[in-house]
């Protein structure tokens, strides 16, 4: 499954039993995987057709009603098509509504730039109060929402990936918004990933190790705010810190992660971001994208051995 419809099963899940469940849709019902959702739960869907700023304002008004707002559309239009919404009804106003993204990143393959999510977490992280969150699988797809339930702050969740995304979770695991995971033990190599890009930077890190080198991958599935420990453990321990996100290399994780560092005045090593260009991309299907910038596991351990001098 994708996660955009494991997305939509999650909720169906989380709304049986609980009419404060609501779903808000920007004319994607099919697209964002809710069309199970719309037929089971009628009452508790909204399709507010294709004006996502006004999505925005209808979730942040039952919002303050007292419900669970999840509203979804496809990254860009929910990140700067509804940017003056979610700025003053979810950051200045702080309704806590849950805003999802779908298909951010460069999931949306053939529908090209208009639909790539490339800037979505550098637009978000200048919203006060806001907080982004990137699940780095399906099975923190569901651990996401259903932290959401009940959670008194307005959330920005970013859905990366396509269909049968890497798996980062075979087992059951605590989750909790602003804490970090480390999926393999740190070393003085830290890797640092958000999003379906942690799977390709597991592989990666495999890899290295069958030639001597040993990583440490950390999952900062919330990108805002930064889990203060788990950074000053990175800064404290790690002689080298590399960034990989599927984002523009400017605002998003690696800027984040940069701005921590540098405010810290503590970090006496080396940091490296590996992103999306400054640049507009071609078209194509998703596994080409990722190829093409260098954001499958082969180009992430190309990038990294370049820098680490290794062959």
């Amino acid at each position: 499954m994708g996660t955009r419809a494991v997305y939509g099963q999650a909720l169906s899940g989380m709304a049986m039993g609980n009419k404060n469940v609501l779903a808000l849709s920007a004319d994607l019902g099919r697209s964002s995987g809710l069309d199970r959702f719309s037929k089971e739960y009628p009452d508790q869907f909204i399709n507010t057709g294709i004006a996502e700023q006004n999505m925005v304002g209808v979730a942040a008004g039952l919002a303050r009603s007292g419900f669970d707002v999840f509203a979804s559309t496809f990254a860009p239009f929910a990140s700067m098509r509804a940017s003056e919404q979610v700025r003053m009804n979810m950051g200045y106003m702080q309704e806590p509504v849950k805003l999802v993204a779908l298909g951010s990143g460069l999931a949306m393959g053939f529908l090209g730039n208009s639909h790539y999510g490339l800037e979505d977490v550098a637009v978000m992280r200048t919203i006060p109060g806001l907080t982004i969150i990137s699940p780095a699988d399906c099975a923190e797809i569901h651990k996401t929402l259903e932290a959401c339930i009940g959670f008194n702050q307005p959330v920005f969740i970013r859905l990366t990936g396509g269909i049968n995304c890497p798996v980062v979770y075979q087992d059951d695991y605590d989750f909790e918004i602003g804490k970090a995971i480390w999926l393999r033990p740190q070393t003085d190599i830290t890797i640092i990933s958000a999003g379906t890009t942690v799977g390709h930077c597991l592989k990666v890190a495999d890899a290295l190790v069958e030639i001597g080198i040993s990583v440490g991958v950390l999952n900062m599935h919330t990108i805002k705010p930064l889990d203060e420990m788990a950074m000053t453990e990175v800064i404290s321990q790690s002689k080298i810190v590399f960034v990989v996100e599927e984002h523009t290399k400017i605002g998003g994780l690696g800027s984040a992660v940069s701005d921590y560092i540098m405010a810290s005045g503590a970090y006496a090593g080396k940091l490296y971001t590996h992103g999306i260009e400054d640049r507009y991309l071609v078209a194509g299907n998703y596994p080409f994208l990722l190829k093409e910038n260098g954001l499958d596991a082969h180009g992430i351990e190309q990038f990294i051995k370049t820098h680490l001098g290794a062959k």
